[in-house]
């Protein structure tokens, strides 16, 4: 580590710290996109497996890059590697009726969407225009929330409960849990995630790939707290999330030069470009476009309330569900539960009307598209 640290030196001295952090989001994201795009790892398509009654694939998938998140958290923590103390959704009063309300809308809007924020960004860079612009209206939305005529909507719906009055964010704490206990549990659950994958036989590349996609937290994680370390100004640590960075990598676009940089603006090109490279060197690469007009508004409300549920509840699919779960983050688990419930819910509804449920076969679930 004290090698890697040291190359990490030098190179924030050569190029700049700010350029530095957003060379290792772009390569985590390259990282992310390439193997995502080859598991086709998406919590959208695991909740349908779900709610039709199927442990399968997409299930074990998710499981397989949700506790490889969590264990290596863990891990690196209880090594001393690694202390996310200061991560934001530790270190600041996070919003429990963000996270409640805001998960809701999130899950029903991947529903709708097919596909959640991480998804859509790896599927537009193999060529599907109907994820490119539901991506880019999940960003517009996000931006009007964050910044723009969206954003006294947000304060107004988080305001009701925060951890500030409930005796803080981190469960473990809350819960008098120590850190040996954390690893030992998260190390647990990961080992039972890989015997569903081998239950289910699923192939070998698969489940590396899957491996890998969650392997990009810790690693994340570890990145930003050893920028920490080394930089004269303060930075964030921080791991993979979507609504956030979508949103500034759109602003960056859109404003003069001179924009900051930071990880999170290297990290949503890089995960384009990964998915990218990897469709192309599998020959993935297709356009795919609407069907028709009905289609386009499905896709396009979804990304909506994708945009600023994301938005409301501080992270999306991979940044609450994944990333602020690893840390054991109370919010993150409360936007987890919200989006796994309204998406189920909202598939039944929406894509399998009870009238129909007993006339039709079950549905099986398909790859996002």
């Amino acid at each position: 580590m004290d090698a890697i640290t040291t190359a990490l030196t030098a190179l924030a001295d050569g190029i700049g710290e700010n350029w530095t952090l957003a060379l290792g989001g772009a390569i985590i994201g390259i990282m992310f996109g390439a193997f995502a795009q080859q598991s086709r790892f998406c919590l959208r398509a695991a909740t349908v497996e779900f709610s039709r009654g199927h442990i399968g694939e997409k299930t074990a998938i998710w499981l397989i890059v949700f506790t490889v998140a969590v264990a290596g958290t863990q891990i690196l923590t209880a090594l001393g590697i690694l202390s996310t103390s200061e991560a934001r959704q530790i270190a600041s009063p996070q919003s429990l009726s963000g996270a409640a309300l805001g998960g809701l809308l999130f899950g029903s809007g991947m529903i709708l969407a097919r596909g959640c924020a991480s998804r859509l960004l790896v599927l537009s860079a193999t060529g599907n225009l109907r994820a490119l612009l539901s991506g880019l209206v999940f960003a517009v939305v996000a931006q009007a929330s964050l910044r723009g005529i969206l954003s006294p909507l947000r304060e107004t719906l988080a305001q009701p409960l925060t951890t500030a009055s409930t005796g803080g964010n981190d469960i473990l704490s809350m819960a008098a849990l120590d850190q040996r206990t954390a690893t030992i549990v998260s190390v647990i659950a990961l080992f039972a995630a890989m015997t569903v994958a081998a239950l289910r036989r699923i192939g070998a590349w698969t489940t590396a790939a899957a491996f890998l996609v969650g392997l990009t937290i810790p690693c994340a994680w570890w990145f930003t707290f050893s920028m920490g370390g080394i930089a004269f100004e303060p930075v964030q640590v921080e791991a993979l999330t979507f609504t956030g960075p979508s949103a500034d990598t759109l602003m960056l676009f859109l404003t003069p030069p001179g924009s900051d940089i930071d990880f999170d603006v290297g990290l949503v090109p890089g995960v384009f470009a990964g998915s990218f490279l990897a469709a192309f060197v599998t020959g993935q690469l297709k356009l795919q476009g609407f069907h028709d007009g009905l289609s386009m508004r499905r896709y396009l409300a979804g990304a909506s309330m994708m945009g600023f549920g994301g938005m409301l509840a501080g992270g999306c699919a991979v940044g609450a569900g994944v990333t602020g779960a690893s840390v054991f983050a109370l919010t993150a688990w409360v936007t987890l539960f919200a989006i796994w419930l309204s998406a189920i819910v909202t598939d039944w509804l929406v894509d399998r009307r009870p009238e129909t449920v007993q006339a039709e076969p079950p549905a099986q679930p398909s790859h996002v598209s």
